[in-house]
């Protein structure tokens, strides 16, 4: 009996052995797409970090949670994206892949968010672009000002519209507690 049971736990051991090896493997990426970065670090549960990615192009962000669990949160109106403001993110307990398509303004923000149930996240992102998207020659003419006979600009945003932003979320914030406190007390 005691022979059998050894016999099944080792199937077992090795069934669940095998499962992990072939998901470790790193996923196949294509050969059009081309390393621009390697970015690593670390990130405490409940903060950012803030990366600004300025290439043009269809770029993918590929994400990877050595330790723990970070997300990814991008956005092209804010370069502070976060859970509550972003237009593209990626919030899982495993890899995290954005696609930032090229039709988005640059500068393109970037967010890494340490989820807390981890006290300390450990990540390493890969940016990829891909070379087999070719830019449309009619969306660059969008942004040809015909009065200056000039490329238009991209909007950029100043470190005061962030602060600004910061700044009215706060507010927002300590009113809400302000009457929190009033109710309960």
């Amino acid at each position: 009996m005691l022979l059998r049971w050894s016999k099944l736990f080792a199937v077992l051991f090795l069934s669940q052995a095998v499962c992990f090896l072939q998901s470790s493997e790193e996923e196949a990426i294509p050969d059009e797409w081309v390393l621009l970065h390697v970015v690593q670090g670390h990130i405490g549960a409940g903060n950012y970090s803030y990366l600004r990615l300025n290439h043009d192009g269809k770029i993918i962000l590929h994400m990877q949670s050595l330790k723990g669990d970070a997300d990814l949160y991008v956005s092209d109106k804010t370069l502070r994206p976060s859970f509550d403001i972003y237009k593209l993110q990626s919030a899982t307990c495993g890899p995290d892949v954005v696609v930032v398509p090229l039709d988005f303004l640059r500068p393109v923000g970037i967010a890494i968010y340490g989820h807390p149930s981890h006290q300390e996240s450990e990540f390493e992102m890969r940016v990829y672009y891909d070379q087999t998207v070719l830019e449309d020659p009619f969306v660059k003419a969008s942004y040809f000002s015909e009065e200056t006979g000039k490329q238009k600009k991209y909007p950029q945003v100043s470190e005061e519209e962030i602060q600004e932003e910061e700044s009215v979320l706060w507010t927002i914030l300590i009113g809400i507690l302000k009457i929190v406190l009033e109710i309960l007390f």
